[in-house]
């Protein structure tokens, strides 16, 4: 995989019509705690409530004309399935989109309001990826991965180049880590503005296999147990470890009650809707498990998608 920052750059430009520039939002109640200076990239915000937006937009419209006309496909429980459906719809081709059976029904929803064909399947990831290539061969349909694709990649990325164009000296960024899309395009645009910056993925620890593949040097796959950062179940991609090896500095866990914790501070505080995968970061600042003390450090802010009749706290 070729990934560099004039791809990012080359990214950026292609999807600033089609995307929000989400805002930066800081709290001086959160520095206070951390004893540090924190800068909230909020993909909360974006266009169908992620990051996602970013990378499949992306890659919808770096295809040449002749393919796109043929559409696209993916496997997906939530963000990038209807991220993926509203980029094809922009540039009017079909969209397949496979989801599990025991998908959230508000992510159905999502999927099916831009228009996409929903196939379901079940709950398995060879399931998923069986049912994803059936509907590939009858259609002709190009797969675009959640996180393996290059062009997915690049245009997770710009999300930190706007981080670090509006807020240029942080010591720091941080980010979820899941399949290893947003760390990968992160990790490249972050050290390509400011080399000396470190770059910090955080896990729960009960969806650890990238901490754990990143302890060892080689990719570990693991069994997941359940988190409730249910986009953060997946395995780290092996062309992705491979970015991660090369340009992520470290990799922590956190655990599920911080997770939690971390998630109603936010909402409690800065009066915004994050999804649990968005929390991941900001609970390893409340478990100690990365020195921020006296730091500026920028927290990405995957998503505000939650299932508002699942909360995991009694309102």
């Amino acid at each position: 995989m070729r990934l560099d920052f004039h791809s990012i750059c080359a990214a950026h430009k292609r999807i600033s019509p089609h995307i929000h520039r989400t805002p930066v939002l800081t709290s001086s109640r959160l520095d206070e705690t951390s004893g540090a200076s924190l800068f909230f990239k909020c993909e909360n915000f974006q266009k169908v409530g992620a990051f996602k937006a970013r990378g499949a937009t992306n890659a919808v419209f770096s295809l040449d004309d002749a393919t796109a006309r043929r559409g696209v496909a993916t496997h997906s429980s939530g963000n990038h399935g209807a991220a993926l459906a509203r980029a094809a719809k922009l540039r009017g081709i079909p969209a397949h989109i496979v989801m599990p059976s025991n998908s959230a029904k508000v992510k159905v929803r999502a999927v099916e309001s831009y228009g996409a064909h929903i196939v379901f399947c079940e709950p398995t990831e060879a399931a998923r990826e069986s049912a994803c290539a059936d509907v590939i061969a009858k259609t002709g349909a190009t797969l675009i991965h959640s996180f393996e694709n290059e062009d997915v990649i690049a245009g997770q990325g710009t999300a930190a180049v706007e981080l670090l164009e509006d807020v240029p000296d942080v010591d720091l960024v941080m980010c979820p880590v899941g399949g290893g899309g947003l760390l990968c395009g992160t990790a490249v645009a972050a050290k390509s503005m400011r080399p000396k910056i470190k770059v910090i993925a955080v896990e729960p620890a009960n969806a650890d296999d990238a901490a754990q593949s990143f302890r060892a040097g080689r990719l570990m796959c693991t069994e997941k147990k359940f988190t409730i950062a249910d986009g953060l179940r997946t395995n780290v991609g092996a062309p992705n470890f491979a970015i991660i090896q090369r340009h992520v500095d470290d990799i922590v866990t956190v655990s599920e009650e911080a997770i939690i914790s971390a998630m109603r501070t936010i909402w409690e505080t800065m009066k915004i809707i994050i999804e649990p995968s968005a929390a991941v970061p900001y609970a390893a600042i409340l478990e100690s498990k990365i020195d921020i003390g006296g730091k500026r450090g920028g927290i990405i802010l995957t998503g505000g998608n939650i299932d508002l009749d699942a909360l995991p706290w009694n309102l």
